[in-house]
């Protein structure tokens, strides 16, 4: 039996327990933040005088000593033995992409043959991972292993429950011996400084001295598909590449729209309420839950948290979704196109900016015509997607990602910003003058005498934009759902930051000429909008008639990531980075190593599973089909009977198969011909003849599983993947 027989075999006889919580039992309010170490629990157990110089360093930055570390450590071993904890472990962002870590007992000899439990402020605050097996890009050789994880008291430990005890989680950025950034953390907690430096210069030019610090904050909803575990255990390309390398598409696709926010199947409703379970406990505020526009896509979206908590939770919820299916029989793909011909999934990152006494600076009110302080932080942040469109386009660039940007389902690699009818229409008034109106939305008469009138927007949405304005934040389409989100905003904090030190500095000169502030912005904003509304588009983003005029408006359309990856060590991106110390130059030119060895890695390790594939399964198959027909066509011939039809689609197969056989040597030829040079030609390369070879065996693979008889497929199809649930 094959193993797609195997699998679906397994799939029709295997019945799953769904009912693994109750909620009649469990209250959610009381189960939120239960496994945190957060501020509650930290009043509760720490001494007043420690309690409030640790919420100083929290809020304000301020310094910790080794006498307060060793207070909270006390304290949080305490905590963490009650849950049930036998271990610690510090949790970094390497540059994989994905989370790290290293498990410590608390257990200590005591040197009678007995055991203590110990934690000390020391263990708390530093520990010692190894630096070289992690990818660097050159800041560290292979010999060279230290590397020091230091705690970040903004994002509070936590516990995570394993099927054995627990591990006390405390999140960390990761540096190396010399002092560099191996992580994605640390530059992002950089950005956020530099942007709270600028924003307040804002905010004191309007009056505001009471807030210390200003935050961005992020809602990132997360696309993911879910299949049948059976049958990602019997597709290699999955298993190994996250994403089917060979597949006809079926019959029946996403055309009908029924997917759509249609009724959840049970099986992953219980795996999404039992990951929400196990999510509200670890602090995580997830808000909604929904069928996405694929068949077998979903999503899952949380209320806005500070950006640094944002991306360590966003990466907890991707590990506890991927872990929480396998107990529903199901496998969680976040590979940004798992399935060709179908929507692939994004993770929409929705940003805005806070401050420390909860004011949302890109709230417009309900006249934003006469709300200068937004108008100030909006058009900033236009300026800067202006600007540096294509850093924002290289925060999102990846091997997977370019199957995804610029097709029908996503926004295209040109950077441009949807505003909507009303701040379009400010933005048209205040580049003229003083704005005087604001749209409004009104109500909208259904034309049911029993349902009520409702509310109206003033303006509609837009999907094909890369970043949409959507009330109170923008959101950033572009981020690939198996990215951090960690990445892209390290990027858009820095660029927004860059964009408020020109506006601060420029009003500031304005005022100490003698003009008011009123005056001064009206004035200078005008300027940046005539300057930045190339960037502006509220058309339709997919279509070719916006790639035209993008490339007369000279925005830049870095289609792939090799086209993408120079920007981070052009001159004006290093200056840009090291002038509000994000990264170093040292930093950037690993990052841009590290990406370009990435890519050349995924395409290598995907053209080997095709290799292998089509060498191993495929081939096989459709030799072993033809032999039949063959064989048939030889009965009928023998009998004297015109083979007809069968002869001719022996004919059909036979060609098929020899222009596998032969796509299959020339990507075989291609992988072995890698050029060893420049990291940009190696990249370059593998574009343009690897990849370009992996289609072409596609290809005919495809056009041969439509044509083989159905018993004689290997590995499960389009058809049973996506539907069978």
């Amino acid at each position: 039996m094959s193993i797609r027989k195997s699998a679906l075999q397994a799939i029709a006889n295997t019945r799953h327990e769904l009912n693994r919580i109750d909620f009649k039992k469990i209250r959610l309010k009381d189960l939120f933040g239960e496994l945190v170490f957060n501020e509650s629990v930290q009043r509760e157990r720490l001494p007043k005088p420690v309690y409030k110089a640790l919420q100083r360093t929290i809020k304000n930055g301020d310094a910790l000593d080794s006498d307060i570390a060793d207070a909270v450590a006390s304290s949080m071993l305490d905590w963490a033995l009650e849950k049930g904890a036998t271990h610690f472990t510090h949790l970094f962002q390497p540059m994989t992409g994905l989370t790290a870590e290293k498990h410590d007992s608390f257990i200590s000899p005591s040197g009678e043959g007995k055991a203590i439990m110990e934690f000390s402020g020391k263990e708390l605050v530093k520990g010692e991972p190894d630096a070289s097996s992690f990818p660097s890009g050159g800041i560290r050789a292979t010999f060279e292993a230290r590397g020091y994880t230091a705690w970040d008291p903004t994002s509070p430990a936590f516990i995570i429950e394993n099927p054995n005890g627990a591990t006390l989680v405390i999140p960390t950025v990761f540096l190396s011996w010399t002092g560099e950034a191996l992580d994605k953390k640390t530059p992002l907690l950089k950005s956020m400084e530099a942007l709270s430096d600028q924003s307040l210069r804002i905010l004191r030019l309007f009056g505001k001295t009471e807030s210390r610090k200003v935050f961005t904050t992020v809602g990132p909803e997360q696309e993911y598909f879910l299949i049948d575990q059976n049958f990602y255990l019997a597709r290699p390309d999955l298993l190994n590449a996250g994403r089917t390398l060979l597949g006809a598409a079926p019959p029946k696709g996403q055309e009908m729209e029924d997917q759509y926010f249609g009724t959840i199947p049970d099986r992953v409703l219980a795996c999404m309420a039992d990951c929400e379970a196990q999510l509200y406990a670890l602090g995580v505020p997830v808000k909604t839950r929904h069928n996405e526009v694929a068949p077998s896509q979903y999503e899952i979206a949380p209320i806005f948290e500070s950006s640094n908590l944002a991306t360590d939770h966003q990466m907890l919820t991707m590990e506890i979704i991927r872990k929480t299916a396998t107990k529903y029989g199901l496998a969680c793909l976040f590979h940004e196109k798992p399935f060709s011909g179908i929507n692939g999934s994004g993770k929409h990152n929705n940003w805005s900016m806070s401050t420390d006494l909860g004011e949302n600076l890109l709230n417009p009110g309900d006249t934003p015509h006469d709300n200068a302080q937004f108008l100030v932080f909006c058009v900033a942040v236009i300026r800067a997607v202006a600007k540096y469109p294509e850093l924002l386009r290289v925060s999102v660039a990846s091997a997977a990602n370019d199957h995804r940007l610029g097709a029908n389902e996503a926004p295209p690699a040109i950077i441009s910003i949807f505003l909507g009818t009303q701040l379009e229409d400010i933005m048209e008034q205040l580049e003229k003058g003083p704005p005087t109106s604001t749209k409004q939305g009104g109500t909208m008469e259904i034309g049911v005498t029993v349902l009520p009138k409702l509310p109206k927007d003033a303006g509609d949405r837009n999907r094909t934009s890369p970043f949409a304005f959507t009330g109170n934040k923008f959101e950033f389409r572009a981020v690939g759902a198996s990215q951090s989100i960690g990445g892209p905003n390290t990027v858009l904090n820095t660029i927004v930051a860059e964009s408020l030190d020109f506006v601060a500095t420029e009003l500031e000169k304005a005022i100490k000429g003698g003009k008011d502030l009123k005056t001064a912005i009206q004035t200078l904003l005008p300027q940046i909008l005539k300057e930045s509304k190339k960037v502006l588009f509220g058309g339709d983003g997919y279509s070719e008639e916006w790639h035209k005029e993008a490339e007369k408006r000279g925005l830049p359309n870095l289609r792939t990531t090799p086209d993408a990856l120079p920007v981070i060590v052009r001159k004006d991106s290093i200056d840009l980075f090291t002038k509000y110390k994000v990264y170093t130059a040292r930093e950037l030119e690993s990052r841009y190593h590290i990406l370009c060895e990435n890519y050349v890695k995924t395409l290598n390790i995907e053209a080997k599973l095709v290799l292998m594939m089509t060498k191993t399964m495929v081939a096989p198959a459709v030799t072993k089909y033809v032999g039949e027909v063959a064989s048939t066509v030889a009965s009928l011939k023998a009998a004297g009977v015109d083979a007809g039809a069968t002869g001719e689609s022996l004919k059909t197969l036979t060609g098929q198969l020899n222009a596998l056989h032969k796509s299959v040597a020339d990507l075989e030829s291609a992988l072995g011909h890698v050029p060893h040079g420049s990291p940009q030609d190696e990249i370059v390369y593998m574009r343009d003849k690897v990849l370009a070879g992996m289609k072409e065996v596609r290809k005919h693979s495809d056009a041969l599983e439509a044509v083989v008889a159905d018993d004689h497929w290997p590995l499960p199809t389009y058809r049973e993947m996506l539907f069978i649930k």
